[in-house]
């Protein structure tokens, strides 16, 4: 029995919920996001959304949670959205932003340029004697994570000195060294 998937998502206002032809679609004022589905039954009423199983097989008891969790995550970030806030430790390691394009300064001998897609807003804040912050907002939240992630992945922190990208609130585990 999903504990998850009996849950109903609540509409808040200003959002629509379209069902057709096993596409889901949700409409909001931070944007619009549609997901496929299948092996489950959608159903929109009154000011809920209710995912229930179609049959019992082992496949549909797996995805009855999973399209409930991403109703709910397309119903929230078209309402209020999703941020990400990576973290920059390190000397040198600077960010800027030009629109939809960052440039990251991390120590290697040139800086690296990336275009983010255009549903993902980006803000970079350098305030002194502060490490700088890259934010990241969008109303979906699987891109958001995943343009996260790539950013993270130009340098991950290290565990000796904990210098590298990390996310906000991260803790990351340190090593100690040699002893002498």
């Amino acid at each position: 029995m999903s504990r998850i998937g009996n849950n109903p998502v609540a509409i808040p206002e200003g959002v629509t919920v379209e069902v057709k032809d096993n596409v889901i679609t949700v409409k909001g004022k931070m944007g619009e996001l549609s997901q496929p589905y299948d092996t489950v039954d959608i159903k929109v009423e009154d000011a809920n959304v209710s995912v229930t199983r179609s049959s019992d097989n082992k496949e549909s008891k797996a995805k009855h949670g999973l399209y409930r969790s991403l109703v709910n995550n397309m119903v929230e970030g078209v309402s209020k959205g999703f941020t990400k806030e990576l973290e920059l430790v390190g000397v040198g390691y600077r960010a800027s932003n030009q629109g939809n394009r960052l440039e990251l300064a991390l120590g290697f001998s040139h800086n690296i340029v990336m275009s983010i897609a255009p549903e993902v807003k980006v803000e970079t804040v350098s305030d002194k004697g502060k490490n700088p912050l890259i934010k990241l907002t969008s109303h979906d939240k699987q891109l958001v994570g995943q343009v996260a992630a790539k950013i993270r992945g130009f340098r991950k922190p290290e565990p000796y000195k904990g210098k590298g990208i990390r996310f906000v609130g991260e803790i990351i585990r340190r090593k100690a060294g040699k002893s002498a």
